[in-house]
């Protein structure tokens, strides 16, 4: 604005100067824009003058100053400047009132004159928040209202939750020379806007250098919200155990209350009830069950289980996941046919190397299974060809014995073959 103003006045001036041989004097001034309580200069100038006095009028076209002589009795008009080529005024703690156009007039023959605007920018009162309830219950459906006065131009009006924008609806009313501006925003209250910052923020121009805002936070009742969470994965006995009840409320719940398979807690020796913590000192196989934690306020109750399986501690110790740091000697009673359990030298085996010489076992086991079953085969199979050629030589010899007066007549009539008799004969003799 300030730029533009400058440039204009130095244009009015180079013309003034061009006009002065030819048409005489021209007084020269420049358009002014000042924020409302501000403090406006109204320079008039000329290149070129031959003694004739300068003039300030307001809008109303009353003089305020004529040369260096006061003319108006306002104390908020001064003068600054006044010579023959300038007259310099300032009028203070301006108002809406003074906007309007303003006059220089330099008394030549005939009298020439300059207008000046001047433009006053009305302040933004800080803008207030209507319609929050505190507090609001989850649920609700409420109407924010921003509402600020006196912008002139009129002021823009934006929403914030938190630090992200959210838009609002606006509207825009007049009032004499100013604006009363407001902006709505519609809510559906849960939960997640309880502590949540509602900002309305003023924009204008006269607020470059100081922003006006309010804020509202967000009170939010709700009922309770229950989970149970356990110190442990996996229970076993003799181990310590905790039950966290956490529940999400406004406002907090009472007491939680612990209860076991619908029951009171059995032994409070090792139960510990501290707030909203259940605590086992030693687990055991009779703390198996139930657990149930119940939290409420005035606006609902809410509950959880939790099963609780006691598991048996491991008989053995797992295998060590590290080598030992340190060869481990031989055991000298195993050379003697004894054997020692120590859950060190346990614990310090490498378990690959276990899992491996389970496999080559499991291999050399096979083969020699194949190979018994194998032979078991073969015996059986030679041991019944033996049977049935033994049958059949102790058959023929039978039927060669029925009609033989002697046994060489018999070996002859078995074979059934004279050639073979007289071999075979020969064989017995």
């Amino acid at each position: 604005m300030n730029i533009k103003s400058n440039l204009i006045f130095t244009l009015y001036t180079i013309y003034g100067i061009l006009l002065k041989g030819i048409s005489g004097q021209y007084p020269l001034v420049q358009n002014m824009t000042v924020t409302e309580g501000g403090t406006a200069n109204l320079t008039c100038r000329v290149e070129y003058n031959d003694n004739t006095s300068l003039q300030w009028s307001n809008p109303a076209q009353q003089t305020l100053f004529f040369g260096d002589k006061k003319a108006l009795r306002d104390n908020r008009i001064e003068l600054v400047h006044a010579s023959w080529s300038e007259l310099t005024i300032s009028i203070t703690d301006v108002a809406l009132s003074d906007e309007g156009m303003y006059t220089c007039s330099l008394f030549t023959m005939p009298v020439r004159t300059a207008k000046a605007y001047l433009t006053v920018l009305g302040v933004p009162e800080k803008p207030e928040i209507d319609g929050l309830t505190k507090p609001a219950l989850e649920g609700d459906h409420i109407t924010l209202t921003c509402i600020t006065q006196g912008s002139k131009p009129a002021a823009d009006l934006r929403w914030f939750r938190n630090e992200k924008e959210i838009k609002g609806a606006k509207e825009v009313n007049a009032s004499g020379k100013t604006f009363t501006v407001r902006s709505s925003l519609q809510l559906h209250v849960d939960r997640n806007d309880d502590g949540v910052a509602y900002t309305c923020k003023v924009d204008h121009v006269a607020l470059a250098q100081a922003p006006q805002q309010a804020t509202e936070v967000l009170e939010v009742h709700y009922a309770p919200r229950v989970e149970i969470t356990p110190s442990l994965t996996v229970p076993q006995e003799g181990q310590y155990l905790k039950l966290e009840c956490v529940s999400k409320a406004n406002p907090s719940p009472d007491p939680v209350m612990w209860t076991k398979d619908g029951g009171d807690l059995p032994d409070l020796e090792r139960m510990i009830v501290e707030g909203r913590e259940l605590t086992f000192t030693s687990l055991n196989k009779t703390d198996n069950g139930t657990y149930r934690c119940e939290a409420s306020n005035h606006l609902g109750t809410s509950s959880a289980e939790y099963v609780l399986y006691v598991y048996d501690v491991p008989t053995t110790l797992p295998p060590s996941t590290t080598p030992p740091l340190h060869p481990i000697p031989p055991d000298p009673t195993a050379l003697l046919g004894t054997h020692t359990s120590d859950p060190t030298v346990t614990g310090n085996r490498d378990p690959n190397a276990v899992g491996q010489h389970g496999t080559d076992h499991a291999l050399i086991g096979g083969v020699v299974a194949v190979v018994v079953f194998v032979t078991l085969c073969l015996i059986i199979v030679l041991g019944r060809y033996l049977a049935r050629h033994k049958g059949t030589y102790l058959t023929n010899e039978a039927k060669g014995a029925d009609d033989a007066p002697d046994a060489d007549t018999a070996i002859i009539n078995a074979e059934g073959n004279h050639a073979h008799a007289e071999e075979k004969k020969e064989y017995f003799i």
